[in-house]
């Protein structure tokens, strides 16, 4: 038994030869998740949740601090409401899952299952708001939602998953839109500055975009196998939910007007961009600003006098630093398990202490992102693994900033946007006329979506890529999960 407990864990795929199944094999053996028992559903594991909530903790921060509010809304919606918005239903009518039986008898009408949750909180909007001293509404909630995904992955497509959305009203088109770009930039901030993952924003074209709204922006993130994730959305409504759901005020002159809306969010799929952005041969390589587990200190020779009373007290500096640490201080699996355990799981920092380390007053030290070892001194370990935290998301942002700068081509071609596609991935960017069927023969041919039109605009060409017409726009296109 103890020959059998000392075993490493299982060898993983090699991400260059088989992404997807390395994929699946860092998430199900560092146990971020499971699947569940229904087709579609995942179990998100202790170590998974706990990212999860660092980042909620986080990104709520920044929402209350750009006036914001909390709030939860049934996950049961009525299907006369999804058919009062009739592109919003188009859109969503494939991904519905409808409750028909309550208890032993049928419903007289059949209930949606939260896939987003626009039309129900538009009808408290409705009842809510009455004059411009109302407005705006600066509302958000965390949630569950489920759609009936056909082909699934664990936290990047899955038939229920977790998410935050926020949905607001203004009472002016530019406050709206105002108000759009501002959640937009949040999330870009935050997954710079927690996630350590560079985003390319900008605006989806009208065929991606959000069903029901009058204008989408996205964060688009770029995975190692050089597919592009979208990672999180904000929508412009404009007034046409508010028109379906008779949401009106009395603006200052007296007269009677529709709100103007917003809606945004991002979910659980965050968690598969870390692990596709930032993963290695080894497996998981956790931001520490998401890391449920900061730093891990493996006594070395645990049984030799003074080596756990070292262990427990470096332990409590870093406590008082405010940094998560976990002494592991199991005796029945040596340090080398635990090691390649910590580097599977991702764990941003690793102190080795033992007698001879002890003797010299410092404790060696493992990088996850680098994998270098150094000496720190005992003496202010606390204020020295701050620090080297640090260091480690910004290692880990310029990385990733560099993979994709490395994978991002003009082109100026439908040949050469093939050739990059197929054997540079990443993103390339190309000039578009704005025509929907330059869009559609684009996908047919190669693939690969419009992720967005960057605020930043270029001309690069003059002339679209597909059709050779006047140039409108330069689009981030890329094939995408």
């Amino acid at each position: 038994m103890a020959k059998k407990n000392e075993q490493f864990v299982t060898v993983l795929t090699d991400p260059n030869v088989d992404f997807p199944q390395w994929y699946t094999d860092v998430i199900l053996q560092s146990e971020m998740v499971d699947y569940g028992p229904v087709k579609g559903t995942m179990v998100i594991r202790p170590y998974g949740y706990g990212m999860w909530e660092n980042l909620q903790r986080q990104l709520d921060q920044r929402f209350k601090e750009t006036g914001h509010q909390n709030a939860y809304f049934p996950m049961f919606i009525p299907e006369s409401f999804l058919m009062k918005e009739a592109e919003h239903v188009e859109g969503f009518a494939p991904e519905v899952a409808w409750i028909t039986m309550g208890g032993t008898e049928e419903l007289t009408e059949r209930i949606a299952v939260r896939p987003t949750s626009e039309t129900i909180i538009c009808s408290m909007y409705s009842k809510w708001i009455q004059s411009w001293r109302d407005l705006p509404v600066l509302i958000n909630q965390w949630a569950n939602v489920v759609r009936w995904e056909k082909t699934t992955r664990p936290f990047l497509r899955t038939s229920e998953f977790l998410w935050q959305e926020g949905h607001t009203v203004h009472a002016t088109p530019e406050e709206a839109e105002e108000e759009t770009q501002r959640m937009l930039e949040v999330y870009r901030e935050f997954s710079e500055n927690v996630l350590a993952i560079p985003m390319v924003t900008g605006r989806k074209t009208d065929k991606e975009k959000f069903a029901g709204a009058a204008a989408t922006y996205s964060i688009e993130a770029l995975m190692q196998d050089g597919k592009a994730l979208q990672a999180g959305t904000s929508h412009n409504l404009g007034q046409h939910f508010s028109k379906a759901f008779e949401i009106t005020f009395q603006n200052k002159e007296g007269k009677l007007e529709y709100g103007y809306q917003t809606s945004w969010g991002v979910s659980t799929r965050l968690l598969g961009a870390i692990v596709m952005v930032h993963g290695d041969q080894r497996g998981l390589v956790v931001p520490p600003r998401i890391a449920p587990i900061q730093v891990v200190i493996v006594p070395v020779a645990a049984h030799k006098g003074g080596v756990m009373e070292v262990c427990q007290q470096v332990e409590a500096e870093l406590k008082a630093q405010g940094i998560r640490v976990r002494l592991d201080d199991r005796d029945t699996v040596s340090p080398g398990f635990k090691f390649n355990e910590w580097e599977l799981k991702g764990v941003p920092l690793r102190l080795e202490i033992g007698p001879k380390d002890i003797e010299k007053g410092s404790a060696l030290s493992m990088r996850r992102d680098t994998l270098e070892k150094a000496a720190l001194p005992l003496e202010g370990i606390g204020e020295t693994a701050a620090r080297l935290l640090d260091d480690i998301h910004m290692g880990m942002l310029q990385k990733a900033k560099d993979y994709l700068a490395a994978h991002t081509y003009d082109v100026h071609t439908l040949e050469e946007m093939g050739e990059r596609l197929d054997n540079g991935k990443g993103y390339v960017r190309a000039m578009w006329c704005g025509d929907r069927a330059c869009e559609d023969a684009i996908k047919e041919k190669f693939s690969a979506t419009a992720r967005n039109m960057p605020f930043q605009q270029e001309e690069i060409d003059e002339h679209c890529i597909c059709c050779g017409k006047k140039a409108k726009k330069l689009v981030y296109w890329a094939r995408a999960y």
